[in-house]
């Protein structure tokens, strides 16, 4: 049991190392002034790029706060229509089963670009371009299928028995949803909310397309900066850009290895 436990905590170990490894030159590269080639150390050292992160005029924080807002948002509202969706596939059997889920993982099949300018039209007309909230409600095509996949796997596996004895305890629909499906599909929630997140936290295309460059989001200020050749600023965001998904896979694996083992696999799915 010990030697597991140890051989566990060094795989664990190496796989941090290795998704913590490639941060290092980015850090390097936010606190440097002058870094040429072929130098392996930078000639100049600045907190310019960590300055800028608190810069007002940077609008640093109002692009963490927008990306934060969209993606938390896009992750709720995913996972609430992934879940009907992913209990009619993964529960029920029903004609044209197959055609349903072909058609949840569309958007996904279909590059994201096409599917933007085909429906960038209706945005405008409606007055959703160059708003968060059509930035959310496009940030929704390349995430509900993720969820509601997920929840469906989920679902797949779920011993509906536990629904059957509540109600006919006396519980309604909506405290049988909320008592004892939810928790019993709390990993896979987790799961899924984490995907839709980390999707939505990282878009770029979608919210520059709908965003129309009004809503401004911390990839759409890592590209500007990036464009714009400044190594040490886009150094500086792009640790913001991937820091904030590193804590929360790290508190996501915490809460999935402190939850009652559930199965997510495929199933009957």
């Amino acid at each position: 049991m010990t030697g597991r436990g140890t051989v566990r905590r060094g795989v664990l170990s190496v796989a941090a190392a290795m998704a913590v490894l490639p941060l290092v030159p980015l850090l390097v590269w936010s606190i440097s002034g002058q870094w040429r080639y072929p130098g392996l150390v930078p000639q100049q050292w600045s907190d310019r790029g960590l300055r800028l992160l608190t810069d007002p005029g940077s609008q640093v924080v109002q692009g963490l706060t927008t990306s934060a807002v969209i993606a938390v948002t896009v992750a709720v509202l995913a996972c609430c229509i992934g879940l009907p969706a992913g209990r009619a596939i993964g529960v029920y059997r029903f004609r044209g089963r197959t055609l349903v889920r072909f058609l949840l993982l569309a958007p996904v099949i279909v590059p994201g670009l096409a599917v933007t300018l085909g429906i960038q039209v209706f945005f405008v007309r409606y007055g959703l371009s160059d708003t968060v909230t059509g930035v959310v409600l496009v940030h929704l095509l390349p995430t509900v299928p993720y969820a509601a996949v997920l929840l469906g796997a989920a679902f797949a596996n779920l011993d509906l028995d536990y629904e059957r004895q509540a109600r006919m305890l006396g519980a309604g629909p909506i405290r049988t949803l909320l008592f004892v499906t939810v928790p019993l599909l709390r990993s896979a929630l987790i799961t899924a909310a984490l995907f839709t997140f980390l999707i939505s936290w990282s878009e770029y295309v979608l919210t520059l397309l709908i965003g129309g460059g009004q809503v401004r989001t911390l990839p759409l200020l890592l590209f500007a900066a990036i464009g714009s050749s400044d190594t040490t600023a886009a150094a500086a965001l792009g640790l913001l850009v991937v820091g904030l998904p590193l804590l929360l896979v790290a508190v996501s694996a915490r809460l999935l290895s402190t939850a009652a083992p559930t199965t997510i696999g495929l199933g009957r799915l």
